[in-house]
């Protein structure tokens, strides 16, 4: 198998998260984002972190990407203790975090970095086969700035993927666009996800983008931030938001956390 091939059909991990909690220290109080979190995650499965603001779901992502510590519990992946960030896991923000003085190409190759020992010519080719895949080929040598929003979060994607995560850590990717764009991305992100069985811990706001994309949604409660409730997506891919069956799914979800807010108002 050619360095290539491996880097495009690397195995997906598994993630155990134990008996996480995570505070920071304000500036009158200790705030707690997480209590006692619990999780596992299968190969290959996409799971959505959903809740209220200030629920602790992006801190989640980033002690799952090594970004942050937590203050007891632990967190492995693929069964290696996560203690910082790794080539292994990456992260999608909701900012494109492109650097606008190189090219598309240029974006993605330096997401190779992190493979130190490839050629030149394998990082190229890495780089040409995520184009590809994004849907951005005739792009390559165009200007951060020439880009739609849309085209901007494709090249971003490209970058996560190209060296091969076997998690891919997500945070809102979507929330800043437009509604075509979005539903063309989801498209594009369950094709991905199928193809590549990636790993994916995607966190929304959106009821209906967290039925849309995921195998499994896990509703958080507000501060501190617990899993309240899970839901398994048993829907046929590929998904559009806007079926019945995803509608359906959404309201019964929309309306636990209606009641969990309903619950936790002061």
């Amino acid at each position: 198998m050619s360095v290539q091939d491996e880097l495009l059909n690397a195995p997906p991990a598994k993630l155990l998260i134990e008996r996480v909690c995570k505070s920071y220290r304000g500036i009158r109080q200790e705030v707690q984002a997480l209590d006692d979190v619990s999780l596992s995650v299968n190969e290959g499965e996409f799971v959505c972190l959903l809740g209220p603001s200030g629920c602790g779901k992006s801190t989640l992502l980033n002690l799952i990407a090594g970004l942050e510590y937590p203050d007891s519990g632990s967190l492995s992946a693929d069964g290696e203790p996560i203690l910082g960030p790794g080539r292994q896991r990456m992260v999608m923000f909701q900012e494109h975090a492109l650097f606008p003085w190189l090219n598309v190409t240029d974006n993605v190759l330096f997401g190779l970095n992190l493979k130190p020992h490839l050629s030149d010519a394998d990082r190229q080719g890495v780089a040409r086969a995520f184009l590809e895949i994004v849907g951005l080929t005739q792009f390559a040598q165009s200007s951060i700035h020439e880009l739609s929003g849309g085209m901007k979060q494709r090249v971003a994607l490209a970058r996560a993927l190209a060296p091969n995560p076997q998690i891919l850590c997500m945070d809102e990717p979507f929330a800043a666009l437009d509604a075509m764009t979005r539903e063309q991305l989801y498209d594009d992100l369950q094709k991905i996800q199928q193809k590549r069985r990636k790993t994916i811990i995607f966190v929304t706001h959106n009821v209906r983008e967290a039925v849309c994309l995921g195998d499994r949604v896990l509703l958080f409660t507000p501060r501190p931030g617990k899993i309240r409730a899970e839901f398994k997506v048993d829907l046929p891919r590929p998904r559009d938001i806007n079926d019945v069956a995803v509608a359906q799914l959404a309201s019964t979800i929309t309306a636990e956390l209606k009641s969990l807010l309903k619950q936790t108002a002061p």
